[in-house]
């Protein structure tokens, strides 16, 4: 578990409030009015690792043909093969959805404005996100999925199934910091931190998927697939304005 607060962003005006400014904010009852030139505003961030426990595929099957129909019954039958595998290798059916799916006509543009471009096939697209929760067995599960018939591979990505603590602890840590810059920089100009005025919240998590790429089928009695989960990161920002006082 690793936190990194980055460096605050601050805004910074201070100066003293006219005495008939004072004097008129008295009369009016309105004692608690915030004046813009006795504020401080901060952006803090805060980042923590943990290391996952579920990863997400996305995968699937790309047929060629010379009509569409060609092209869709041989995509189906392999699509049904994925299924298979994939339930074999231990993966729930609530846990693989179709993501994508097209079919597209092929053009011959080789005559290069001679002629009009040629109809040359069709091309068949069916595409997974697969929700692996067994991690040792991702590359088994993976290589079962080429076995099958998959030939597109279009990301991997991890993360956990339940993020909660992490992005708390991510916000935890960003509003502490900026809690504590606040006072570091009223401090510097004499002033001290009265309370917060207003709190809005910025975070993300960006998982790196992998390129696209064609998948080969690997031999029955291979080594399965290596896999490295390494860690996930989630980061939390905030934007904090606090009232300085004397």
């Amino acid at each position: 578990m690793i936190a990194r607060p980055a460096l605050a962003a601050v805004a910074l005006a201070v100066f003293a409030v006219p005495a008939c400014a004072q004097g008129t904010a008295a009369m009016s009852g309105n004692l608690n009015s915030i004046q813009p030139e006795t504020t401080i505003s901060i952006s803090a961030e805060a980042s923590v690792t943990r290391e996952p426990d579920i990863a997400f595929i996305s995968a699937g099957v790309q047929t060629e043909a010379k009509t569409a129909k060609e092209a869709m019954d041989s995509n189906a039958a392999r699509m049904n093969g994925v299924f298979g595998a994939l339930e074999e290798a231990g993966v729930a059916q609530r846990d693989m959805q179709t993501s994508n799916f097209s079919l597209q006509p092929r053009y011959d543009y080789s005559s290069r404005g001679e002629r009009p471009p040629e109809l040359v096939g069709y091309t068949a697209s069916n595409q997974l996100t697969v929700k692996v929760r067994d991690l040792e067995n991702l590359g088994q599960t993976m290589d079962a999925l080429v076995n099958a018939g998959g030939n597109t591979f279009s990301g991997l990505r991890f993360a956990l199934e339940d993020d909660k603590e992490a992005h708390d602890e991510a916000r935890t840590t960003a509003m502490k910091t900026a809690v504590e810059r606040a006072e570091l920089y009223a401090e510097a100009v004499g002033y001290r931190v009265a309370r917060i005025v207003s709190i809005s919240e910025g975070g993300s998590y960006t998982p790196r998927p992998m390129q696209m790429a064609e998948m080969r089928a690997v031999a029955a009695d291979s080594a399965p697939t290596p896999i490295a989960s390494g860690e996930v990161g989630y980061t939390a920002s905030v934007n904090v304005t606090f009232e300085l006082v004397r």
